[in-house]
């Protein structure tokens, strides 16, 4: 059984990411409209019929912009914290809303999703991996700094996408106010190349196959900077940073674990 995974949208302007095995999948987060959501899948040949389940992340709206109208015009499942959904102001049929909670495994189909809880301004944060048959894939984005949780499940990962938001240097010196920079680098802010770095290099799985680094500052860093600082330190890891204005290919892996 293999595991897809595609970057649908990757930055401030939207996020979205797409994990299924051959039959069933999952959007983790919905962040970009449905009609570009649309549009992008059927451009790497996924199927919006697959998806069985939408799952959120926090309430900030470059994660949950696209949530309702896809949710309601393809009848999917929101997998969504009910203090998540009271900030998120998205309404949603109370039909298709399905709480959720850390330590307690999602099944759909042969897909298993595990939330668990990571340090970032909002309510009640998750990030989420996701196992089918033996292989998993994480989605750890909008971290302020890395908790126990996150270093746990990096480490289960044989695919992950992980944000390398912001370079030190080009935060420090660029034209955001103070206090936002101070957001931004807080423990409840994002993720710098340097921390994503330390992760990747002190606590990912020997297995881990593909890293996708996800949800790069527009004017904070850049795709040939992150490339840059991660693949020196590849060791046999595919590097791959996400787009903010267009999906990923999608990446395969196999049963055994392998990238293709």
């Amino acid at each position: 059984m293999n595991l897809y995974l595609s970057s649908i949208a990757s930055g401030s302007n939207g996020n979205c990411y797409y994990i299924g095995n051959d039959h069933e999948a999952v959007l983790v987060d919905a962040g970009i409209s449905c009609r570009e959501t649309e549009r992008r899948m059927s451009r790497r040949g996924l199927s919006i019929e697959k998806v069985k389940a939408i799952f959120i992340t926090h309430e900030h709206s470059d994660h949950t912009r696209g949530a309702e109208v896809i949710s309601r015009r393809h009848r999917i499942p929101v997998y969504i914290t009910p203090t998540t959904q009271s900030n998120s102001r998205l309404w949603l049929d109370p039909h298709l809303v399905r709480p959720f909670s850390a330590g307690t495994p999602v099944t759909i189909g042969a897909l298993s999703i595990q939330a668990f809880p990571k340090r970032h301004d909002a309510s009640e944060p998750h990030s989420f991996t996701v196992t089918s048959h033996g292989i998993t894939a994480g989605v750890l984005t909008d971290i302020g700094s890395a908790c126990e949780h996150v270093i746990q499940h990096l480490s289960q990962c044989h695919a992950a996408f992980l944000e390398a938001n912001y370079d030190e240097k080009m935060l420090e010196e660029g034209r955001y106010p103070i206090f936002l920079k101070r957001r931004i680098r807080g423990d409840e802010g994002h993720l710098s190349n340097t921390q994503a770095l330390d992760l990747f290099n002190n606590h990912r799985a020997p297995f881990l196959s593909l890293l996708v680094l996800s949800h790069l500052s527009a004017h904070n860093n850049h795709p040939k900077l992150v490339e840059e600082v991660f693949k020196p330190h590849a060791n046999g890891t595919r590097i791959f940073v996400a787009s903010r204005y267009e999906e990923s290919e999608v990446f395969r892996i196999t049963g055994s674990g392998e990238l293709f």
